[in-house]
């Protein structure tokens, strides 16, 4: 609804993605201090803290709204924004709770919880959208709602708490870290499909607006998008034990590429719908796997620091994504937009080639 709502109350149309962005600013800006605070303090009480400011951030939107201040809804979704970043360190604790071996699979399972959002998300929207004359005021309540229900489940998690030699040890610096092979295809394969996702799904209600759809159509686009993107968490895992993270994140790669290419095809809801389903699965081949791969990247004292800094460097790219994507979808097109997408891939494509090449290097080095 973030869009939507953007688009309702900026007088400037190609600000109406504003909202997304500084919900994303939120993000990345919170990133890195709740995964050092986390590292302190321990999971549940950083994931309980991100519940209280999530309801904070939607009561301050529900203002936004009865005053009808754009630039208050952006500071609201700022504030949401940091929930986003702390929600996204639980495939952290999944990993780290989990055998070695099945680390890959108890992160796509996290994210398979999301599949859940994809029907409840848009439903609760169409539901509690028109509940008071105020269109959006009753989704914002509901956020708050679902955020109180995530506080009672997470004050009865159970997670080790944080070692004490991993509190005080500082690692490598972070200079070495994020210049390793393999730290930059985690980052680039999360950082840039995120920022891909985002810029196409972020336009997609206001693109489908601007054909002529209703919003019924858009929802229904979205929550399937939705599914798209958390659906495959019940078996990622389980493809990237079998075949290799570096090819399941090159599979993400072709279904973003096919996803632009259907987009290109018409704007149909058909075109819409079938294009977002394929940009949810590419983008769940390309976080799951990036994800994978940054648990490899970071020794036990360096892990709140290196998980802080990747997704500082996603949360970024989502901002520049986001901002964007209001500007293009009303000046330069859908077409534009999805066009602009096969360069990146290539880019994504190049830190996957590099890491291989590195692995190879490295074990002739060791064969020898």
């Amino acid at each position: 609804m973030n869009g939507l709502v953007g688009y309702a109350l900026a007088g400037t149309k190609a600000l109406s993605t504003l909202g997304v962005t500084t919900y994303v600013i939120g993000s990345a800006v919170a990133a890195l201090p709740m995964a050092l605070w986390m590292a302190q303090v321990g999971r549940r009480r950083g994931f309980m803290a991100g519940a209280l400011i999530n309801v904070v951030g939607c009561m301050i939107g529900v203002l936004a709204l009865a005053q009808r201040s754009f630039w208050l809804f952006c500071v609201a979704t700022a504030i949401i924004g940091v929930y986003n970043a702390v929600g996204l360190q639980y495939r952290f604790a999944a990993a780290e709770v989990a055998a070695p071996g099945d680390k890959a699979r108890a992160i796509s399972l996290v994210l398979a919880g999301g599949i859940v959002g994809g029907f409840l998300g848009p439903e609760s929207v169409k539901l509690t959208r028109d509940l008071t004359s105020t269109p959006f005021f009753g989704s914002f309540v509901a956020l708050a709602a679902y955020a109180l229900v995530a506080l009672l489940i997470q004050s009865r998690l159970d997670v080790p708490p944080p070692v004490r030699d991993q509190q005080t040890e500082r690692g490598r610096p972070v200079s070495v870290i994020v210049r390793q092979p393999i730290f930059v295809a985690a980052a680039m394969a999360g950082a840039l499909g995120y920022g891909l996702m985002n810029l196409l799904m972020t336009a997609t209600p206001i693109a489908m607006d601007i054909c002529g759809h209703p919003f019924s159509a858009a929802a229904f686009v979205i929550e399937w998008h939705v599914v798209g993107m958390y659906a495959p968490g019940f078996f990622t895992g389980g493809l990237i034990k079998r075949f290799g993270v570096i090819s399941v994140i090159g599979a993400g790669l072709v279904l973003f590429a096919a996803c632009a290419t259907t987009a290109l095809q018409g704007v149909a809801v058909p075109n819409f719908l079938f294009a977002l389903v394929l940009l949810g699965v590419g983008w769940n081949f390309l976080y799951t796997g990036g994800t994978t791969l940054l648990t490899e990247a970071y020794r036990p004292a360096e892990k709140a620091k290196t998980q802080g800094i990747n997704d500082l460097i996603v949360f970024t790219t989502m901002a520049v994504s986001s901002l964007a994507s209001g500007a293009m979808v009303s000046t330069a097109g859908w077409e534009a937009m999805n066009r602009a997408v096969y360069p990146l891939l290539v880019l994504i494509a190049a830190s996957m080639a590099w890491l291989a090449w590195s692995r190879r290097t490295r074990a002739t080095s060791a064969s020898d």
